[in-house]
Parts: C-alpha cells; structure tokens; sequence
C-alpha cells in the first residue's frame, strides 16, 4: 500500500452562496428541521439548503439553513426565537450579507404557540393565545389565562 497517494483532506466546505435570501445560522443540530418546517421549506420554489454537523468555533457542531428569494416575517422570527434562540439571521443581497442580527425573544408571544393545558380557555373557545417570556435558556413561557409553565418539548407551535 503506499502512504503517499493519500488525498489531502479538504479543510473547507464549498455550499452554494445565495444571490439574494436569508440565511438562519448556529441552529442546534436538534433544532434545524424544527425551523425547517416551521419555514415549511418543502413548499418552496427556490434553492433552498439545509445542513446540519457543520464546525462551529462557539458551539462546536450547527445548523444551517439557506433560503434563495426570501426574507422571512416577524411571526416566523418569533417562532424560530422559540426553537433556537441562539441563531443568526443574515440578509443576502447581490451575494452579500446586506444585514446581519441574533434573532430575539419578543417579551410575549401571541397566536403562534399552543398551550398544552387542555382546560385552557384558549382550547375551549375561539381565543388568541398569549404567552409571556420568562427566560430563554431554556426557553420557557407562561400562559396569560391559565398561568400554566411550558418549557422546552412542552412548547408547541401553531
């Protein structure tokens, strides 16, 4: 066998830039395809990447998710915010980070979480949900109306 045909490792991964979109990145592996089809990324026309087990120098191993031709709403940062509250959101324009920011927890949530208490108001008639944010790692809310904690798998998204 010889040692010296061996190929070099290549150190760098080459992904496909995005001319114009949004890029989600430092998503736990284990939330990456929870933002994926919060995103519902099946239905789209557009490129659309999804990698998981990338390096990272903070948290050691990330999600990455790449969206050609769109920027997403305020209720679908909100709802990412929940799921992986330390991503990055880069705005692509002409192949450039034409703006870059941490996605926040907005102090209460409306309309875009399900509260798990069945006696709930909010499952028994036709009322908006409401959470308030207590804390964000872990995520955790209160229901407004039944005052029930959820933290964690306990939340559920609409």
């Amino acid at each position: 066998m010889n040692m010296g045909s061996e190929r070099p490792v290549p150190q760098e991964l080459n992904v496909s830039a995005i001319r114009n979109g949004t890029v989600i990145d430092h998503v736990s592996n284990e939330a990456t395809f929870k933002v994926a089809e919060i995103l519902r990324l099946e239905q789209e026309d557009q490129m659309v990447l999804v990698g998981m087990n990338l390096p990272s120098k903070q948290v050691g191993k990330k999600g990455i998710i790449k969206i050609e031709g769109r920027e997403l709403t305020p209720q679908e940062v909100d709802k990412i915010a929940l799921i992986a509250p330390q991503a990055t959101l880069n705005i692509i324009k002409d192949y450039r980070v034409a703006e870059k920011r941490k996605v926040q927890l907005p102090d209460r949530v409306e309309g875009i979480v399900r509260c798990f208490n069945p006696s709930c108001v909010t499952n028994r008639q036709s009322v908006t949900t409401c959470f308030e944010v207590l804390g964000s790692s872990p995520v955790s809310l209160r229901c407004i109306y039944c005052e029930r904690l959820m933290s964690g798998p306990d939340i559920i998204l609409r």
